[in-house]
């Protein structure tokens, strides 16, 4: 249908498929049935190969792998043409303009209909515990809502914006242009009333016509338990107030979280670190650990290395989506005396001298690899 190889590449597949778009084009083939039919067939295999899964499966099973029903009454892919599902946007494409002239659009945009309001962003700081738990916060910002003296309008206070006259409310004018291929009609906003459909003689002094004022307001949000540091979420419905009676748009809020003095996160997970004294680490201990729910005790078992992680299930922070719950990892650093007395000093002497190498074997070991490292050299 496009006369194209099947390893055709995408810019090559556009050039082909808009050559036999303008040729078969029924602005310029008035009445050609034929040309009509070619042009619709133009169009859906070019929604076909351009699309990669549908390509994919074209290659491999033909027509059946795409639509059972494909070219079927001009149907097609829901009538649609190349893809644009609107023969103004396909040529607006093609062209640089919308056309009319060819069965119209079937989606026509009212100027004058609802627009959904615009979303808005904010940052927030909040504390370790706080992004653990969640929090409750009034944020203040300043978004755009419906002018409260025209009511959204636009127009004076008593007076209504006016259908305009050029383009009777549509928005956009037709035009005739003369092309290298002939004359082309086509649609662009309307010039008099900018696309809009109407115009405000008399503006509203408080939003200039605009229909919308930016207010300062303080807005309660729940920030949700488990939020990282960086995240966003959004609040539905806080943003900017929509136009021409459209919905609001969201709030969006970046969320900072103060690092914590005992507590570090990786994902889901919450890492800290505890100091025991050297006898807590020989002969074992039980040990308080702090968590994000409170306290809790450990115990220590006896030959505890410096830089042991033990583990706590499910004390880590809840997952966003309410579904698990990571872990806490407890490292335990041995911490050496300082400052020892010349009693402590020979008793600490005596005791090392009582200790056997089994006591260390981890030096023991270490000892053993030296010198099997050195005596090699020797050799």
């Amino acid at each position: 249908m496009l006369g194209v190889q099947k390893g055709v590449s995408d810019d090559e597949l556009k050039r082909a498929y808009r050559r036999l778009a303008k040729k078969y084009h029924p602005d310029l083939n008035p009445g050609d049935k034929e040309a009509e039919a070619r042009f619709k067939e133009v169009g859906e295999a070019y929604e076909v190969l351009s699309d990669k899964e549908k390509r994919q499966r074209y290659d491999q099973f033909g027509f059946a792998g795409v639509d059972p029903n494909f070219g079927a009454q001009g149907g097609g892919f829901g009538g649609g043409f190349g893809g644009f599902g609107d023969i103004g946007d396909l040529f607006g494409d093609i062209f640089g303009g919308g056309f009319g002239g060819f069965g119209g659009s079937s989606r026509v945009r009212d100027p004058n209909g609802p627009v959904r309001g615009e979303n808005i962003g904010v940052n927030i700081t909040i504390s370790f515990m706080e992004a653990v738990k969640g929090v409750t916060r009034d944020i203040s910002l300043q978004r755009l809502e419906a002018c409260s003296e025209c009511g959204g309008t636009g127009a004076k206070k008593g007076t209504h914006a006016e259908t305009c006259p050029d383009c009777h409310g549509a928005g956009h004018v037709t035009v005739r242009r003369q092309t290298a291929i002939g004359v082309m009609q086509m649609q662009q906003p309307c010039p008099k009333c900018g696309g809009k459909g109407k115009i405000i003689k008399e503006p509203c002094q408080k939003c200039g016509g605009k229909g919308r004022v930016r207010v300062k307001k303080t807005v309660l949000v729940n920030v949700p338990a488990g939020i990282d540091d960086g995240q966003t979420f959004a609040v539905r419905g806080q943003g900017d107030g929509g136009r021409n009676g459209g919905p609001a748009g969201d709030l969006h809020v970046t969320v900072s979280v103060r690092p914590d003095p005992i507590f570090e996160r990786e994902g889901y997970d919450i890492w800290c670190e505890i100091p025991i004294t050297y006898a807590q680490a020989a002969l074992g201990d039980d040990i308080v650990v702090p968590t994000v729910d409170g306290k809790v005790s450990y115990h220590v078992p006896e030959g505890t290395q410096s830089g042991t992680v033990f583990r706590l299930r499910e004390k880590g922070v809840g997952s966003l989506n309410g579904r698990g719950r990571g872990d806490q990892y407890v490292r335990v650093i041995v911490e050496i005396p300082k400052s020892l007395t010349k009693n402590q000093k020979e008793k600490l002497r005596d005791f090392e001298e009582s200790l056997a190498d089994k006591n260390y074997a981890k030096k023991k070991s270490f000892a053993e690899r030296l010198k099997e490292r050195f005596s090699e050299k020797d050799k």
